[in-house]
């Protein structure tokens, strides 16, 4: 079933085209995102369907019985109520029904009732279908299901009687986030949900969305969580929209594979192109080859030449180096107490930071990384412990609210009255590699977006040339290619860095270390994201098996020891064997759906005369084929290996 159909939608902002001939579609159940760089049109586009915006020309379908549901970018919710009658707003039908029943409930217990048979029966049927309406519509559980969401989205029974004018702007949006989830609308459209949320709530979102009833339309700039939620991908780029299916990474490489095709293509009938109109220049003229050549002539006019392929569009460009190195011993903290006004956040911290060191720190909201993290260069007073810098250690501080951005400054000045003594031109080149060019460097920081801000305060950072970079959320407000930049230039950077992020792909090409901080100190894992989870999941298991063995004191010590060891790695092996059986699921869905494709064009007749074209789609589909039959075989054998370890 279509939920959504757009088609031939254009939209213009004065002289300025934002989209183009725009098809897209969605089917019930699908997971659509639509990925592009800042400014592309993807949030205009969420607008358009959502009908918040107009548009020139073209349909947008949306069935009658279709219910949609939208959060804005920066949506956070306007309500007098608390927490908790807010969220019971969306269930008033519901309510209404309940209160029925108890009222029906009273006029069945009344005695004077039974005397009345016909009045009875009425009552009692009236009951009866109110009853299996209220429950086919979710009436005995509305109640767990808000509980469920409100925990997930870290509102707990003790916030519910919290006013919502008492509470922060990302409290406010994860709220909103919850209240249209709980809406349950069979088109969920959520442009960048993963805003504010920390990785906890992250995960408990994709695990949602995963099992969501109704279809998703979706913008997000987390890699990590398009991998984990969608199926489909629509790039929207240069007032176009292109189809990819699978998921975000799958979408990078067959975007890839498709460039190099095209340019190929391209290439091989520009030589076509050229001798052609080499032998029509020499022959024309020529009275015996004069038809020959008019031949030519005829064949170069009626063929559709295919134009150059566009490239990536431009992105940043910069990388960072240190003026002098630092010793060995770069940073140790100890017994660190932590907070601000007085407010103590976390205690016992202990860190210890290398040369050389990439380390995460990952923790809840509110936990104190920012605050940890603007101790350490001492932008707040420590409270007690004690904070020791190393030889020669020259610190590059990224402020996630770039609060050191100075708002009535123009973009080059603000990095000119940094460096004075730098000319006109080499700041401008500088700025250049970020992005700003003509115009751009002339404006001034408070009309900046977002992402321009982001990579004003880069550029800044660069020419610090600091041995050791601090960064608190350095990809928030990056559109995804910026994203990638940074990250390429942080893993060629040959300093020390500490950094803060609820972005987890960035974490797992960045991070050597990750150090976890909670309330009451912090704990050292050796390792990226993933190993973190891992390993962290392991430490927990081990923690319950130790528990249990503890209880079962008829064991004999050695027995309890290895037993827990061979529980933890067959479980270790399990957890290895579901996640890779997972992603060969996926992978073979992709396979599916190009072989289909492939199968489709071969019985297309325009295609099946071109032979050599045939031999190229036969070669690939022979290729596909194989692949999917190799993916078969191991999924097979891992599922065969699973139900034996399940089994012991």
């Amino acid at each position: 079933m279509i939920v959504l159909q757009v088609n031939q939608l254009y939209k213009s902002f004065a002289t300025d085209e934002i989209l183009n001939g725009v098809k897209l579609e969605v089917q019930h159940r699908d997971r659509v995102a639509l990925v592009g760089r800042n400014g592309a049109g993807k949030s205009t586009l969420l607008k358009i369907i959502a009908g918040q915006m107009s548009y020139d020309s073209g349909d947008i379908i949306i069935p009658k019985d279709v219910k949609v549901g939208y959060l804005e970018q920066h949506a956070g919710l306007q309500s007098t109520l608390s927490i908790w009658d807010e969220i019971m707003t969306i269930f008033e039908p519901l309510r209404a029904k309940e209160k029925n029943l108890r009222h029906l409930e009273q006029k069945m217990a009344d005695p004077s009732v039974y005397e009345q048979q016909d009045v009875y029966s009425r009552i009692m049927s009236e009951y009866d279908q109110l009853q299996h309406d209220f429950k086919d519509a979710g009436g005995y559980q509305y109640e767990a299901d808000a509980r469920s969401v409100l925990h997930g989205m870290q509102f707990y029974p003790e916030d519910y009687d919290k006013l919502i004018t008492s509470l922060s702007g990302g409290q406010r949006t994860r709220l909103a986030l919850a209240k249209l989830l709980l809406s349950k609308p069979d088109l969920l459209i959520l442009d960048e949900p993963t805003n504010h949320l920390d990785i906890e709530t992250l995960s408990w979102l994709e695990n949602y969305l995963k099992g969501y009833e109704g279809a998703i339309l979706i913008v997000s700039h987390d890699r990590y969580f398009l991998d984990q939620v969608v199926s489909i991908v629509y790039e929207v780029s240069r007032t176009h929209v292109t189809k990819y299916v699978g998921n975000y990474s799958n979408y990078l490489d067959v975007k890839a594979k498709n460039y190099e095709r095209d340019v190929k293509t391209f290439e091989r009938q520009q030589d076509e192109k050229a001798k052609l109109e080499t032998f029509i220049q020499k022959n024309i003229a020529r009275a015996s080859t004069t038809k020959m050549a008019q031949s030519r002539r005829k064949i170069l006019e009626r063929t559709e030449w295919m134009d150059r392929p566009d490239g990536d569009e431009k992105s940043a460009s910069f990388g960072f180096t240190i003026e002098r190195q630092s010793g060995n011993d770069v940073l140790s903290v100890d017994k660190l107490t932590i907070g601000y006004e007085g407010h103590t956040i976390s205690k016992n911290i202990n860190l210890r930071i290398f040369r050389e060191d990439r380390i995460a720190l990952v923790g809840p909201n509110g936990v104190g990384k920012s605050t940890l993290l603007k101790t350490i260069i001492k932008d707040l007073p420590l409270y007690s412990g004690d904070i020791r810098y190393g030889t020669n250690v020259q610190i590059g501080y990224y402020d996630q609210e770039q609060a050191k951005l100075t708002g009535n400054k123009s973009v080059l000045q603000e990095l000119w009255d940094e460096w004075p003594l730098m000319n006109e031109k080499d700041i401008r080149t500088v700025l250049g590699q970020f992005l700003f060019s003509g115009d751009d460097v002339t404006k001034p920081i408070n009309a900046l977006s977002g992402g321009e801000k982001a990579r004003l305060a880069l550029a800044k950072l660069m020419m610090q040339k600091a041995n050791l970079l601090v960064l608190d959320e350095p990809t928030n407000h990056l559109d995804l290619d910026s994203k990638e930049v940074l990250e390429s230039a942080l893993i060629d950077y040959p300093g020390t860095l500490l950094f803060v992020s609820h972005d987890r792909y960035f974490i797992n090409r960045i991070a050597t270390k990750v150090v976890e901080l909670s309330g009451n100190g912090s704990f050292e894992y050796l390792g990226d994201y993933d190993y973190y989870v891992e390993k962290k999941q392991e430490l927990e298991e081990l923690a319950q098996m130790e528990a249990v063995t503890v209880n079962k004191t008829e064991q004999t010590p050695s027995t309890k020891t290895s037993t827990s060891k061979i529980d933890k790695e067959a479980k270790k092996r399990e957890r290895q064997i579901r996640r890779t059986i997972e992603e060969i699921e996926k992978q073979t869905a992709v396979l599916d759906e190009q072989i289909k494709v492939i199968e489709e064009n071969l019985c297309d007749p325009d295609i099946f005369k071109d032979h050599e074209k045939v031999l190229d789609l036969q070669t690939e589909l022979d290729s596909l084929k194989s692949e999917h039959g190799d993916l078969e075989l191991q999924w097979l054998e891992l599922n065969e290996e699973l139900e034996s370890i399940t089994l012991e």
